[in-house]
């Protein structure tokens, strides 16, 4: 058992033993990776596993084992790294599992770096990020890669290859859900072609400070994830299930009493997810409440990037999927005590919509803002009934129309880039039926969790060809009680690419292969990735959405390269 047990986690590109056998995996076995790039400074990430010492336990994930390291780490402006800029040395240990994380300031903007660390006589593979273009009175181009909900169980990770082949982006913005807490028994879910293949480690639903560090370390053993890090800088946001499903201020659905206390469950995930992310925690002398985390990001004249916590400080959800039946529900939603971001993160986006002078404002965030209704009969609710899901915006319709209607205000086009929802979207922002749209919203799909398509045929037993006609048959319910929702597709997987120029803001979204009877099932099969589907855009000053003529095509400019 134990030997077929090894043989499977191979195959999957994870083992614990190879995170402190240097042998086999070496130090640096989960790679390196980059994030939150400004003007002059960015964040370099890896993880340095010491050697295992005779008679000791090895320094896996979240063991607490293992002896300090001294790392070294070089940035360069070559890819030979003959040309250092930047250098230095930092210690790391059990205290933050292994994990380095080094802020390096003095860089230049809108520059191509490469960066690699050393340790034992080893060295990392080598990094490749760029500093945001943020110069004063200068346009650049601004490419970014939009992607969620990356269930490992669910399948192969095929979105992020595709993302790791791309060289036009300036960065990958990750809005939510990069892992999940689901265990590997009566919670699972994701195809049954990959139980014993894709399966969680730990094998249990995720709870202590150990088992979010071992489940990050799954995720970094990815092939595909560990090089869409290497190759791009990343700026990323949590959702809910970094801790556990539909999380609110002091408790979540997915956590009872037997699983202790929520509070200690909560510290532990964003322990795991600081130690494990190329995160830069942001001044937390602005107001807030916890731990902030929201921030604001510049593009030179071009656009300014705001990432918002909707999750650490938000009221209790009102239910799930619901109907608006009774006066009860009503008040509930539209309760100005009721909050989705907390009062004073409200008021800092606000403040930010605002103070805006660039053409843009992009708003990365978790779920859906704009109004949608659900055909109920879609969700087992009798015919005729509409449903709202009250963890998106729709369920916090105090803030929801507080926001959308300050961003209508503002000279500057709003643009929502969102999750969470595992299908693809491009909204005009609506709170009421009748309103004038406050801006837009691109919604990308999931890289792997479970899709309208999965969730009719599981229900159904159809067919995949006649599944995907009825997940069609749903988006086009939810458009015609939505009609400000103009592209939904609740089949394919993949990502969505962002591209903003003066002018407008493109999204050409990347989708895996439509199902088959031949095959049923694209997630399972490693060579399907995601390709070019359809495009929507929005145009400066319209506030509105619309099919673009095509893909996106090169770049307007490159980021600097060789200079020192």
């Amino acid at each position: 058992m134990a030997s077929a047990g090894a043989v499977a986690l191979s195959a999957r590109g994870f083992d614990r033993e190879a995170a402190a056998a240097p042998s086999r995996r070496g130090v640096f076995g989960y790679g390196v990776a980059s994030g939150d790039p400004l003007a002059d400074r960015v964040v370099i990430w890896t993880r340095a596993t010491p050697p295992t010492r005779p008679g000791r336990p090895a320094a896996t994930p979240g063991s607490g084992h293992g002896d300090p390291v001294t790392v070294r780490w070089e940035v360069a402006t070559d890819r030979e790294m003959r040309h250092v800029v930047r250098r230095g040395r930092v210690r790391t240990g059990p205290r933050t599992d292994h994990t380095v994380k080094v802020d390096v300031i003095g860089l230049r903007p809108y520059t191509r770096y490469f960066f690699r660390f050393s340790a034992h006589g080893q060295e990392s593979s080598l990094g490749v990020t760029r500093t945001a273009p943020d110069v004063a009175g200068e346009t650049h181009a601004l490419r970014m890669a939009l992607v969620s909900c990356s269930n490992y169980t669910g399948g192969w990770f095929t979105a992020y290859r595709a993302i790791a082949d791309r060289t036009d982006l300036d960065l990958v913005l990750h809005v939510g859900d990069y892992l999940y807490e689901y265990g590997n028994g009566e919670d699972r879910y994701g195809p049954d072609e990959l139980v014993g293949v894709r399966d969680h480690e730990p094998a249990t639903e995720i709870v202590s400070l150990r088992d979010y560090r071992l489940r990050h370390a799954l995720h970094k053993a990815d092939a595909d994830l560990r090089e869409a890090h290497r190759v791009h800088p990343w700026i990323t946001i949590f959702d809910d299930h970094e801790l556990t499903n539909d999380a609110w201020s002091d408790g979540a659905e997915n956590h009872d009493i037997r699983e202790g206390d929520f509070y200690a469950r909560r510290d532990a995930a964003f322990q795991a997810y600081l130690e494990w992310m190329p995160f830069r925690l942001p001044d937390q002398s602005v107001a807030h409440r916890g731990t902030r985390f929201f921030r604001r990001f510049r593009f030179g004249d071009l656009a300014e990037l705001s990432v918002l916590d909707t999750r650490q400080n938000r009221s209790q959800q009102v239910g799930g999927f619901i109907a608006e039946s009774d006066p009860a529900t009503t008040a509930a939603l539209d309760d100005p005590h009721r909050v989705l971001p907390e009062p004073e993160q409200m008021d800092w986006i606000k403040d930010g919509l605002a103070a805006t002078t660039a053409p843009w404002h992009l708003l990365a965030q978790q779920t859906v803002m704009t109004r949608v209704r659900f055909p109920g009969a879609a969700l087992g609710a009798p015919a005729g009934v509409e449903l709202l899901n009250a963890d998106q915006w729709d369920g916090y319709r105090h803030d929801q129309r507080e926001l959308i209607s300050h961003a209508r205000e503002q000279a500057t086009d709003t643009v929502v880039l969102t999750g969470d929802i595992h299908s693809s979207w491009a909204n005009e922002l609506v709170a009421d039926p009748g309103d004038l749209p406050g801006g837009t919203e691109f919604v990308c799909p999931s890289v792997t969790s479970d899709g309208i398509y999965e969730l009719v045929r599981a229900a159904t037993g159809l067919s995949a060809e006649a599944a995907v006609g009825a997940a069609r048959g749903v988006t086009a319910g939810v458009q015609g009680l939505s009609p400000w929702v103009r592209y939904l597709d609740g089949v394919g997987h993949g990502f969505v690419v962002v591209d903003v120029t003066p002018e407008r803001v493109q999204a050409d979204f990347h989708l895996t292969p439509v199902p088959t009877t031949a095959q049923p099932d694209p997630r399972t099969d490693r060579s399907a990735l995601p390709t070019y589907a359809t495009s929507y855009q929005t145009l400066a000053g319209t506030r509105a959405v619309a099919p673009a003529v095509g893909p996106l095509g090169p770049r307007s400019d490159e980021p600097r390269r060789h200079r020192r």
